[in-house]
């Protein structure tokens, strides 16, 4: 069992350092490539930032695990509203005073989110799933572009995108990095999955469970660590664009690599719990633009009740699986 622990643990440490890595290759090369910096920050960036789910949900459907994969992406939106968020808000609370594109983006994951449960209606993901949903992600990247491009230059999502862009580097030495950062993110993929996996086995819990709870947390940690120092420093918006880019990210790409690398059923529970939790932390972020009690935003009492949620779920998912 302690392989299984230390597979999983350096698993983590590596899919943390090669999607920086990868970022900052893919980034570069946009760069040299001529892309606006802003588009950078909004797709490429962000993309790279839900690279280590695309490759843990891509492995774990690929050994047939697809209740890993789908649990990986849902438990991470779950962890980045109720954990990410919720923290952050403790931290500063996020007023209502977002940028324009936000606000839109926000409209745009509720019907994301919308819709990917409608594909989990038939109790399976399957190839086609996969392909809608990685489809869907295409005109995503081709809006956020679009929006990108049209946004006005004191708009806080620009200085977002300006804090997020890799420094500028030469061609092969990006290509290199690149390469390096993708090698290591299959490694550290193929680690998780195979200790979890082990460690489900040892414990007789489901890997729907672990991709819930251990692999969801775990790779949500770099945007908790990302968005608490945001808010520290006042930059909510930040924060908050990070949380709906990177759910985005988790229902499009990550689920729908999984539907095409490994499709397979899926348990029942995903429709009768876990789903519905997940559309319930995604519409408690409508809070940010619509409160019917008062102004909008999410403050501190707000944002506890997310952490409590989130805890009080992981707790549920251990206490019942143990």
């Amino acid at each position: 069992m302690l392989l299984d622990v230390l597979s999983t643990l350096i698993g983590f440490v590596l899919l943390i350092w090669g999607a920086d890595r990868f970022s900052a290759g893919a980034g570069a090369i946009a760069r040299l490539l001529g892309v606006a910096p802003v588009v950078i920050g909004l797709t490429v960036v962000a993309f790279a930032t839900s690279a280590p789910e695309v490759m843990v949900s891509i492995s774990a459907a690929r050994e047939g695990l697809t209740g890993m994969a789908v649990g990986n992406a849902l438990g991470s939106n779950i962890a980045n509203v109720g954990l990410v968020l919720g923290a952050s808000t403790l931290v500063k609370p996020v007023s209502h005073e977002l940028s324009a594109a936000l606000r839109h983006e926000l409209i745009v994951l509720l019907a994301v989110s919308l819709g990917a449960g409608a594909l989990f209606l038939d109790g399976a993901l399957n190839f086609y799933d996969g392909v809608i949903l990685l489809a869907g992600l295409m005109l995503f990247l081709y809006w956020v572009s679009r929006t990108g491009q049209r946004l006005r230059p004191d708009d806080p999502v620009m200085r977002q995108a300006g804090v997020e862009l890799p420094p500028q580097m030469p061609g092969l030495k990006a290509s290199g990095i690149l390469l390096i950062g993708f090698i290591t993110l299959l490694a550290g993929a193929e680690l998780l999955v195979s200790g979890a996996e082990s460690l489900a086995r040892t414990f007789g819990v489901s890997d729907l469970i672990i991709g819930l709870t251990v692999i969801a947390v775990g790779t949500s940690l770099p945007e908790l660590a990302v968005s608490v120092v945001s808010a520290a420093r006042g930059e909510t918006g930040l924060a908050v664009g990070n949380i709906i880019g990177s759910n985005v990210f988790n229902l499009l790409a990550v689920i729908g690599a999984a539907g095409i690398a490994g499709p397979g059923p899926l348990d029942a529970s995903v429709i009768t719990l876990h789903y519905p939790v997940m559309l319930v932390f995604t519409v408690a972020l409508l809070r940010l633009t619509y409160n019917p009690f008062g102004s909008p935003g999410i403050g501190r009492t707000m944002g506890l009740a997310l952490l409590a949620g989130f805890l009080s779920y992981q707790g549920y998912l251990i206490g019942t699986a143990l």
